[in-house]
This record gives C-alpha cells, structure tokens and sequence, in this order.
C-alpha cells in the first residue's frame, strides 16, 4: 500500500495529540518555575517556604510612592512638609516576586566570599565570631585590580573588599568601660531606624540593615524601614524585595522618582512607626548596645537630637578605625561640615568629657551619617527642608534650625556606629551648582547679616545668589511661626568658638603678591593642622581667602582657625590662639610699600618661586621672611573678590 492511501488520523486522534502537547508544555513551565525559586532560594540562601507563599509577599513590603509636587528641577522632587504627605500620594502594592532572569544580579553582586575559603559560595556563610573580627588580607592579580577599579569608580569605595566580608561582622568592643556598667530605663520610646539608599552595593547595604538587626534590642526596635530613593540597579528591585521579605521587622519602601537626602528622610519619617525616627545612612556598622543610650537621652528631653560618636570605615581596606573621644560636629564660613577632635574648652567653660568620659558633648551640628530624634518633634519643627536639593548641607540646615528653635544636640560616648567614608561620590550631580545652591538657601535664611562672610568665601554661591535671588519666603514664615532666635544668638550660645572675620576693606582677600603674579597658598593635602605655605595661581573661588584682623593676625581657611606663623625663615600655619587676652600682634601691613612685616624679628614677607629642596625637607617655593628690601616679591596687596556691599 502507498503512503498515499494511509488513512488521515481522526480528529479524536488529533485532539489527544494536541492535549499531549499542552500537558508537556504545563509540565515544562511548572519545572522551570520551581528551579527559578530555587535558584533564589539558594543565591540569597533564604530559607525555604512554601511555593504559595512566595508568590504573595507581606501587604506592606513595598510602598511605591509618586510625589505629585512640582520641582524646580525636573529630575528632582522637592517633599511637602512632613504633616502633609496624603495618604492617597502613597500606593500599596503586592512585591514582585516573578521577574525575567535576565534582570538577577551576577551572583558576583552580592557573593560574600569568606577570607581563606577554598569555595565560591554564592551564599552568606557564616565564620565563627574570632574570624569576624579578623582584618581582611586579599591578594589581587591584574584582574581583580581592574574590578576594584571599575568597583571604585561605581560605588565610591573597595567593593571587591566588601564582598569578601560577612553581612554579620562583629564590631570590637570601644567603649569606654563606664558605659558597660549603665543601667537604662525600662520604659525607653520605640525606635524606626530610616535607611535611605540610591543604588547602594549590595554587600553595605545588607551589612547595614544586619548589623541594626543584630546589634538592636527588639524590645527598643520597632522597624528597620529601608527607603529605595529611584535606584536603578537590576539587584535593588525584585531580588532585595525577595531577600526583605524574609527578613523580620525590615519594611521597603520605593519612590518612583529621585527625591534626595532631605525628601527621602522626610518620606521615611512620615511612614514611620516608631515614636523616635534614627536617620542612618546605607553603609553604616553598628556596634554593641548602640541604641539604648541614644534613647536614654531623648526620653529625658524630647527635644534634643542626638548622635553616636561616627567610627570610621576605611573606603579601600574596609578596616575598622575608632574616633578618639571627645568629638563634636562644627561647621566653617563656607558652610562645610567637620567632625572637631580633642577640642579644648575656652577659659570659665566647662567641658563635660573631663568632668565624666561617657557624659555626653553639646554639638553646633551633628553629621548626616546617624542622627535620632523624637518624631513629634521633628515633625513640630517641620522635619527636612523641602528646598534643599539632592545632597548637600541639609544636615547644617536641620541643626542651625533646631538650635535656633528651642532644640539642642548632643554627642552621645556610650552609642558608636561606624561609617564608611566614601572616596568620592559615586553618582555625579545632575547640576554641578546644587550643593552651592542649597548653602544659599541657608545663608539667606539663617545667618541673617553674617551671611556676607559666607558669600565672601564662596563665589560661586554670591554669583548664584546675585542672579537667581532665591525664594525663601516659606522659610522667613516658619522661622517667625516657631519664635526662633536669630544667627548672632547661636554664634553666642551654641557655637561662641568660631571665629567672626570683620574682612576690613584691604586687609582682606586673596593676598596676591606683585613680583610673582601669584596668591598664598596652602595645599589642603597638608590638613587642617597647618603646614608650609606656599604660593599659586590666584583660584578667584574664595578657597585663598584669608584677613589681617585689628590685633595683628594673619588668619586663614574659611573657619579662620589657622593662622600665619614663622619656623625660622619659613611661614607656616599654625592653630590661632584660643584666649585672645594672650595675643601679641604679629604682623602689621605697610600700605605705600605693600610690605607685610613680621613684627617679632622686623622681617618682611617675601614669595619665593624657585625649586630645589633645602636640607631634603622643605623646598625653597614658598612664603619666607626676608629682609625688608623695595623687592616685587615683599609687595603685597589683599583682592576681595565680593564687595561688601553686594552681600
């Protein structure tokens, strides 16, 4: 018979077959979907659930929040106070749990790779406590040099480090040993730990959210409340939401747009449930009973703000570095925020670090890294400024406001949590001016008539400001609203150390010197302890500015803290005296020779621009004393480069 007169198959015969095949196709499909849960299951080493369970996460894992308020820029969003968040601005939905493969992280991403171990496990394995603690040792080839590179580049600090170190690291015990022995109160306010992140590493991240998690007593810790400001990273999406959901006390929330430091905060704060919120950053360490003298403080007063004393995390080794106690946080005229160490009190003030080591330090301004307070009352003082753009200062705004207020700031000894210190930035600013716009916007609302010193040694911001004249109005009302004091009593009552320039016309500016056509100098890689100066091309930003004040002193730095001073025929900075009873002038300018005199040894100041190096220390480029002599280079002159008029 031919295969021509083969009868056809059936329809019955074609409707099995076609059932056949969807029966194998669903089979496929179920097989496919289980191994997908369980390579997450593995790769984050969670533990498993029923399958059911992970198709629907909890109802308040993720908060996907679409501000509606316009921007002055389009790629950022300015929050409405705190109390005026709507809930209708904030929509609840189900955690993605099912996403393409393609979108998972390398398992490189979130690997945590033990020191010494002979496998690559893509899962969190935990050493015993003593090698927690241990510093890491790696040896890099070609290879992983290019990765710390390209990780360096990305995140601002040693990725390839940081992978290589358990999430549950084990910080040493610094304390002193005073505070092992305090007893808190029984009734301490419940706290919700606010960590806001833009495309945060996986590996800090996690760590930080741990080391809250380990080191936190759950009867103190209402909530870990983790705030995804627009990430972008594939590994921030539905694998972090994954990993939270199996995490107790740990909520997500993700805004669909960039809102910045002060917008994400406020964010946070409003979904808060705690009655204390403690901003943290997204790569913090905390050690041992950190919490609980933080919260100590606040429930005597609920009106300070306090800080733990800001360890440091090495950016490229990720080494463990104590702060040296007693430490507060101070700013400069240019509005730069420092941590001030082994600070020593002015005469008839009484330093409370002396009288007790674990007693806490009064603080001008406290950093951004780990800041508590009550919510009540940060929503009193209407939390963050919704003006302050992206990144930058907002934590200067937050305390001058506080202060100014009827607040106050602390440094608490007994709580330590280490930061990491980034070695830049990892992500660029959309506008280049943004942190110059937000110090603006504190000077004109804050510093009142000091704000001339600011713009003095900020150009940038006084040409900013000249053009663009910002709106503060809300800001003026707020401050009569809340009866708050003005700038001059903070200089007197909060912060009396800081030096007010008086920038007299002519004594004061850059000091340009006529024979080499150059200004003083000081290479800030020599620290804020002073060095050597030299002489540069004049930068016309404000950062040469320095004055010779009525009592002889050539101050410089935009905190006036350092002051010209000789080592034999060299000029050098060195700390001004704190006790201006005890100043003896040093230096008088002539004003028809322009020579600037030393009035100790009747030398004169003479730039000097050749190289070479005398005795293998210091080279011959500098500033020196000279006999007086009618030479170009002893004739100097002070270029202000803002008018005071025009501040």
């Amino acid at each position: 018979m031919s295969i021509w007169s083969r009868p056809r198959p059936s329809r019955r015969q074609m409707l099995c077959l076609w059932l056949l095949l969807l029966a194998l196709a669903l089979a496929v499909l179920g097989l496919t979907d289980l191994v997908f849960q369980e390579d997450i299951q593995k790769t984050l080493k969670l533990p498993r659930r029923p399958m059911q369970s992970l198709s629907v996460g909890p109802p308040d894992l993720e908060v996907i929040v679409d501000s509606r308020d316009r921007a002055r820029h389009q790629h950022i969003v300015g929050l409405s106070p705190l109390n005026s968040l709507q809930e209708d601005q904030l929509l609840m939905v189900v955690s993605t749990q099912r996403e393409n493969s393609a979108l998972l992280p390398r398992k490189e991403n979130y690997r945590v790779v033990l020191p010494g171990s002979k496998k690559d496990s893509p899962g969190t394995v935990l050493p015993s406590p003593g090698d927690m603690e241990k510093p890491v040792e790696i040896q890099f080839g070609s290879l992983e040099k290019e990765m710390e590179r390209s990780a360096l580049q990305k995140y601002g600090f040693n990725e390839v480090v940081s992978e290589r170190i358990p999430l549950h690291r084990h910080l040493p015990e610094m304390r002193n040993p005073a505070c092992l022995t305090e007893r808190y109160s029984d009734s301490l306010p419940t706290a919700s730990v606010v960590i806001c992140f833009h495309d945060e590493a996986w590996s800090t991240l996690l760590r930080t959210v741990h080391s809250v998690l380990d080191t936190a007593s759950k009867k103190h810790l209402r909530e870990v409340l983790l705030v995804d400001d627009f990430s972008q990273q594939g590994y921030l999406k539905s694998v972090l939401s994954e990993y939270v959901s199996h995490l107790e006390s740990v909520r997500l929330i993700r805004s669909m747009r960039r809102l910045g430091v002060a917008g994400c905060r406020t964010l946070g704060a409003a979904r808060a449930l705690g009655e204390v919120l403690v901003f943290m950053d997204s790569h913090c360490e905390c050690s041992r009973g950190w919490l609980e003298p933080l919260l100590e403080r606040l429930a005597e007063d609920r009106t300070r703000v306090v800080s733990p004393i800001m360890d440091v995390i090495n950016w490229q080794t990720f080494e463990y570095n104590a702060t040296q106690w007693p430490v507060r946080g101070v700013f400069d005229w240019k509005l730069d925020f420092h941590w001030e160490h082994n600070r020593k009190p002015e005469r008839g003030q009484q330093d409370s670090a002396e009288e007790s080591p674990i007693q806490p330090v009064r603080s001008p301004v406290l950093g951004g890294g780990v800041l508590t307070i009550d919510r009540h009352f940060f929503q009193s003082v209407e939390g963050y400024d919704p003006g302050m753009l992206l990144w930058g200062a907002e934590q200067i705004e937050l305390s001058i406001r506080v202060w100014s207020c009827g607040g106050s700031m602390e440094v608490v000894p007994c709580s330590r949590v280490a930061h990491l210190e980034r070695h830049h930035l990892p992500y660029p600013f959309p506008d280049q001016d943004i942190l110059q716009r937000n110090k603006v916007r504190i000077a004109d609302t804050w510093l009142d008539a000091y704000r001339k010193i600011y713009y003095k040694r900020d150009t940038l911001a006084h040409f900013i400001r000249q053009s663009e004249s910002p709106n503060i109005t809300e800001r003026v009302r707020l401050k009569k609203r809340l009866g708050c004091q003005n700038f001059h009593w903070f200089l007197s009552n909060v912060f009396p150390e800081l030096y007010v320039p008086q920038d007299r016309p002519g004594l004061s500016g850059e000091l340009y010197n006529v024979g080499t056509g150059y200004c003083a100098d000081y290479p800030q890689r020599q620290g804020p302890q002073g060095g050597t100066m030299g002489i540069a091309p004049c930068s016309g930003n404000g950062n040469q500015h320095c004055e010779l004040n009525p009592v002889g002193e050539v101050r410089w730095g935009p905190a006036g803290a350092l002051c010209f001073n000789t080592l034999r025929q060299w000029v050098i900075l060195t700390p001004c005296p704190a006790h201006k009873l005890s100043i003896k002038p040093q230096w008088k300018m002539i004003k028809l020779s322009g020579q600037l005199v030393h009035l100790p040894t009747q030398l004169c100041l003479q730039a000097v621009k050749e190289g070479g190096v005398s005795q293998g220390t210091l080279a011959e480029n500098g500033l020196f004393l000279r006999p007086c002599a009618h030479h170009p280079r002893q004739q100097w002159h002070f270029e202000q480069l803002v008018a005071p008029k025009a501040a």
